[in-house]
């Protein structure tokens, strides 16, 4: 098969004048110098016929052509690198440190991760489980996964699993309904407070006024306080199945509420190339993200008409 594409050199020029903004700092990262780097740009624009880079008086902008050409060359350069250090592994030992949320690393990610090490042996992790995501500079991070909305000014934001919430409790009150545990303890996690609420609205009913409660700051930390008998919680469904959660605390049955919060791959808008070794990480952990949520059913809202008191 005949493929119509330009010289990789060119591409490779474009790629980074664009990432930079510059054709110095391009030329300073491939080796060459700023006029070869600008040469090779303007081949590539006229094999294309269109331009790519506004020239302005201090760097360079992107043109809309430019804009929508940029991603597919940085999609190809990232699947020629992950194919490369897959299939022919890395020379020497490399290490990713990967920022996790606590709970996402402790219940989710660790239990697979002998998976990546047995195909990967020549990549090391540094996980650095941090709950509150500015506490490490974005620029030493490889891989960077985050528990939010979506929305992170700087970033260019992945989706990488979704999942409901659940409400758990005591192994031994299983069998209870919502009703029942109105008058227990109720679990709060910092900055999911609002899903109590949420939970009770959905279920027509009113949240008990100056009911007990406590407050962690970690799904993991509720996981605990539930096992311990000290109330109820509601955390992700993945989290309340997972090997440390099972056969410690109950799934209420028939209970689901959608969460719009969702865990999410991250890179600064202003990070240069990722490394290799970060790409294939990522690409097998949305791999096993994909495995996890076919594994799933699809969340839905239960709700039951409130039972009257006797």
């Amino acid at each position: 098969m005949s493929y119509s594409l330009p010289p990789v050199n060119w591409l490779r020029a474009f790629e980074a004048a664009a990432r930079y903004a510059s054709f110095a700092a391009a030329a300073g990262e491939l080796s060459l110098t700023p006029a070869a780097i600008s040469h090779q740009v303007r081949s590539l624009e006229a094999f294309l016929g269109y331009p790519l880079f506004e020239r302005l008086p201090r760097g360079l902008r992107l043109t809309d052509m430019g804009k929508a050409y940029l991603a597919p060359v940085r999609s190809a350069f990232d699947a020629l690198s992950v194919s490369t250090v897959g299939l022919f592994g890395v020379r020497g030992e490399t290490t990713l440190l990967v920022r996790v949320p606590i709970s996402f690393a402790v219940l989710v990610l660790s239990p697979r991760l002998d998976r990546f090490v047995r195909a990967h042996p020549t990549i090391s992790l540094r996980l650095v489980s941090a709950i509150w995501a500015d506490a490490l500079p974005a620029d030493n991070v490889d891989v960077d996964i985050r528990f939010g909305h979506g929305s992170w000014p700087g970033y260019r934001v992945t989706p990488l699993f979704s999942d409901p919430t659940v409400l758990i409790c005591p192994p031994d009150r299983g069998a209870a309904r919502l009703n029942d545990l109105t008058s227990d303890r109720m679990i709060h996690i910092m900055g999911l407070e609002y899903d109590w609420l949420r939970l009770f609205e959905a279920h027509r009913l009113s949240l008990p006024p100056g009911s007990p409660r406590a407050t962690v700051d970690t799904s993991l930390a509720a996981i605990e306080l539930v096992a311990a008998g000290m109330g109820s919680a509601l955390v992700l469904r993945c989290f309340a199945r997972s090997d440390r959660a099972r056969d410690r605390v109950a799934i209420v049955p028939g209970i689901e509420l959608p969460q719009p919060q969702a865990h999410y791959l991250l890179t600064p808008d202003s990070a240069v190339s990722a490394k290799p070794e970060a790409l294939v990480f990522q690409q097998w952990l949305a791999s096993e993200m994909a495995a996890l949520a076919e594994a799933e059913p699809p969340a839905k809202v239960r709700r039951r008409r409130p039972t009257k008191s006797n």
